[in-house]
């Protein structure tokens, strides 16, 4: 009995302790987000590409393409912006566990099995960035696909830092019915190496 009891006691204590160090990650990170219409810009993005892709008038699907390099562009200054914040906090605190699941202070206690957020964070900005440029001169369908990629996968980058990479993909496997394994192919090769490299392949 007195086994049981003892088993309870841990279970509760590590549950109210990872709730703990999830609440403050989600905080530091929706403190600096807070600032920024990022989500939203994402949402007008993409849901302009698949108004753009399904329209077919030609006048009206070019006037939707315009609009949204407009939203592209405003969303790399703005994401810019927020990675350039992000990257002044402390490195203890933006450590992430590479383990699929989730246990109180993983990050402090198995350093070596961490990545910095703040880097994943800047990948994902150049990757963005590169996506809004389209310097490969890339059809307008293809440009959608990549920047949708590239944006999908960052928040997937998101809820692993507030959460676990496991709910990470879960979440985005439900809203975006896609793989976090489809995520990384469908990235360019430039953000896939930065990315795995620094995850840890």
């Amino acid at each position: 009995m007195d086994f049981f009891i003892l088993v309870t006691f841990v279970a509760v204590g590590t549950f109210l302790l990872k709730n703990k160090d999830e609440r403050r990650r989600i905080a530091l990170l929706g403190g600096h987000l807070g600032q920024y219409q990022i989500e939203k810009l994402m949402e007008t993005l993409t849901e302009g590409y698949l108004r753009a892709l399904g329209e077919n008038d030609a006048e009206r699907r070019d006037q939707i393409w315009n609009q949204l390099a407009g939203s592209e562009l405003k969303l790399c200054g703005q994401f810019t912006s927020f990675v350039a914040a992000f990257a002044k906090s402390d490195e203890a605190d933006v450590r992430v566990s590479r383990l699929p699941i989730s246990f109180p202070y993983a990050d402090r206690l198995l350093p070596a099995l961490t990545f910095d957020m703040r880097k994943a964070l800047a990948i994902h900005a150049q990757g963005i960035l590169n996506a809004a440029e389209n310097k490969a001169g890339h059809s307008l369908k293809t440009k959608a696909f990549t920047m949708s990629a590239e944006l999908f996968l960052m928040q997937h980058s998101c809820h692993w830092f507030c959460k676990s990479k496991t709910v990470a993909s879960a979440r985005v496997l439900v809203r975006h019915k896609t793989s976090y394994e489809q995520l990384l192919a469908a990235v360019p090769p430039e953000t896939r190496k930065a990315y795995t490299a620094l995850m840890g392949g």
